[in-house]
């Protein structure tokens, strides 16, 4: 096998990939779970109580995600990909793993401040990260409503991306982080590094 054509197999490793979707539904849950909370008052308490723990659980996945990520390098970018949109995929990954991470923290802090607990399970509570304060409880609220729209919009860029490269320059780009086998007489890639 030459070059390229080991280059045109190239995956994320499994890891990644059963992560990369993990995150992709708790994401996508999460997100619906706040607009309708905004939307829907009467199931507040009930979505509530599904949305922190959702969140704790991204917070956790982001971190095992870093962490796979800083010791597994990713294939290289595929040669449809302009310098431009390389730039881009990076620094709106770079954006998603602070978003995934600092997202979370300040749902966190801001329950602290509000000296609300957040159940782990039974009687396991988290301890609280902020004082109680209601001023720094709204900003923080402030800020996770600002921070959520972000990563929506950062999500959705996403979406688009693959969707336009998978469906329009048809490079195969969804094969390199599918679960399914990989279409590899498709997919062309660059050899040089991504990162």
């Amino acid at each position: 096998m030459n070059d390229t054509t080991a280059a045109a197999g190239a995956r994320f490793t499994l890891l990644s990939r059963l992560l990369h979707w993990s995150m992709a539904a708790m994401v996508i849950t999460q997100l619906l779970l706040g607009v309708t909370m905004v939307a829907s008052l009467s199931y507040y308490p009930l979505l509530l109580a599904i949305h922190r723990p959702l969140g704790l659980a991204i917070l956790a996945f982001a971190v095992i995600r870093l962490l796979n990520r800083l010791t597994h390098s990713p294939p290289s970018f595929l040669a449809t990909m302009s310098r431009l949109e390389r730039r881009i995929a990076s620094w709106s990954e770079y954006l998603m793993y602070a978003l995934l991470l600092v997202q979370p923290l300040i749902g966190w802090a801001m329950l602290s401040a509000a000296r609300y607990l957040i159940t782990v399970y039974g009687p396991i509570d988290l301890p609280g990260i902020a004082p109680p304060n209601i001023a720094l409880y709204e900003l923080l609220r402030s800020c996770h409503e600002a921070l959520a729209f972000l990563l929506f919009f950062t999500f959705t860029g996403h979406v688009g991306a693959v969707l336009f490269h998978t469906l329009v320059i048809r490079d195969g780009i969804l094969d390199r982080m599918a679960l399914w086998p990989a279409k590899r007489d498709r997919r062309r890639h660059d050899p040089t590094p991504s990162r």
